[in-house]
């Protein structure tokens, strides 16, 4: 059965939709205690979901390499850390993708350009596409999207406003027919400025449950 937005917005033929928090489901704080129970008692001061220091930007956009966030971290904790539980940490907030998500992008795919923009970084990417491929078979969260976009891949992150004029330009868009999904204020206040259409998904909120609705 097809899809229909709830919130129905006039003219769009364009969806670009954020991972994590919107497609993916994560929790930032098992992250957040997994640093904590490696020694990095302040974590929080360092990275959360609406700020975050250099380093993780560094790594974000592609500007450092795998090892040196990792020896970054290690040094942080200060405790003979190893790499490999660094890692684990890090990708402690990788939770799963529903299957009711997976196939509400088939659905819409049917109608609308979709796209993927997430600032995200090598470790993830490795990560999210493994439990994708374990869960449903499916090799890489790309394959649902017209064209994806990695932050760590183009050298740019949300809230930039040149990430999402590349998405705009590369794909021949108009900004007031295409709309942006993303569980992030900062990102979306990004969008808006460009004039693309916007959908904040609050706390709690899901796209198959709050933003689409099947109809019968």
């Amino acid at each position: 059965m097809p899809y229909s937005p709830i919130t129905m917005i006039s003219g769009i033929r364009h969806i670009i939709f954020d991972l994590g928090g919107v497609l993916l489901n994560i929790d930032y704080m098992r992250t957040e205690q997994a640093f904590r129970d490696a020694g990095i008692a302040d974590f929080a001061s360092l990275y959360t979901q609406l700020q975050q220091s250099s380093l993780f930007d560094d790594f974000e956009m592609g500007k450092i390499a795998r090892t040196d966030f990792v020896k970054s971290l290690q040094e942080i904790a200060g405790n003979g850390i190893t790499a490999e539980q660094v890692e684990q940490a890090w990708n402690a907030m990788l939770l799963d993708f529903p299957l009711r998500r997976l196939q509400l992008l088939e659905q819409l795919r049917l109608h609308y350009d979709l796209f993927l923009l997430s600032n995200t970084n090598e470790i993830h990417e490795e990560t999210f596409n493994r439990i994708l491929m374990e869960a449903h078979g499916h090799s890489h969260i790309g394959m649902f999207f017209d064209r994806a976009y990695f932050s760590h891949r183009v050298g740019l992150r949300k809230p930039m406003r040149e990430i999402f004029q590349q998405v705009i330009e590369e794909n021949g868009l108009q900004p007031q027919n295409t709309l942006f999904i993303d569980d992030s204020p900062q990102h979306i206040e990004g969008a808006s400025a460009l004039g693309i259409q916007t959908i904040f998904l609050d706390k709690g909120m899901t796209i198959e449950e709050h933003v689409f609705r099947r109809l019968s």
